[in-house]
């Protein structure tokens, strides 16, 4: 799997263009922040780990950035808000399933994931690996929710609606988090897929100039 650190660069620059024109009069500004917040923790660690040297491949950091910028547009509109009228009435949805398909790119930190594990032989055996990353990401999903449910508590009572979008569904939060494992297992086999097909993906640690694959 390539790596090039083109890449990611490229994507952080179209990721911040793009939470700067997002940030301009969103539909509710205290959501906007809380949904914001949980996007720039991860882009902050990224940043972090880049500036250590540490790097993943061009595929990782495609799917990353979809999540980010996927997430953000929710941020703008508020979830249940996003603009999916067209989508909702063609496919007969009762609600907004933009949060939906959020929560399932949760699980594209799979790939990045398995990548940093798997180079590292932090785990013996790709299945186990693939196992308990997947599990580590439906409990992320537990805890996000459990949040999630902190923030409505304490937020004015439309902010914390919005914040939930649980669009009347009691079992949302039990959808979200089967959603964020089912991302997790797809991209966990994308990513066993892929590794026979492109070989070992080149090193975390940068050595000098560009990575290039093993």
């Amino acid at each position: 799997m390539k790596i090039s650190r083109y890449v990611p660069q490229g994507l952080f620059f179209l990721y911040v263009v793009e939470a700067a024109v997002l940030g301009i009069a969103p539909v509710d500004r205290g959501v906007w922040w809380a949904e914001n917040i949980t996007v720039w923790i991860p882009v902050a660690a990224l940043l972090v780990m880049y500036a250590k040297g540490i790097r993943f491949s061009n595929t990782a950091c495609f799917l990353m950035f979809l999540f980010f910028a996927m997430h953000t547009v929710g941020g703008h509109y508020t979830f249940e808000h996003v603009p999916m009228g067209p989508v909702t009435d063609f496919f007969g949805f009762r609600r907004n399933h933009f949060d939906r398909v959020c929560h399932f790119l949760v699980g594209v930190f799979a790939f990045p994931v398995l990548e940093y594990f798997e180079r590292e032989k932090l785990v013996k055996g790709r299945r186990l690996l693939c196992f308990l990353v997947v599990m580590c990401i439906f409990g992320f999903a537990a805890i996000f929710e459990l949040a999630e449910w902190a923030y409505a508590e304490l937020a004015d009572p439309q902010s914390g609606t919005l914040f939930l979008g649980s669009q009347g569904d009691v079992w949302d939060a039990q959808k979200d988090m089967l959603c964020d494992g089912l991302g997790a297992i797809v991209t966990a086999f994308f990513y066993c897929l892929l590794r026979p097909l492109l070989g070992k993906t080149g090193p975390l640690k940068k050595s000098g100039g560009n990575s290039s694959p093993e």
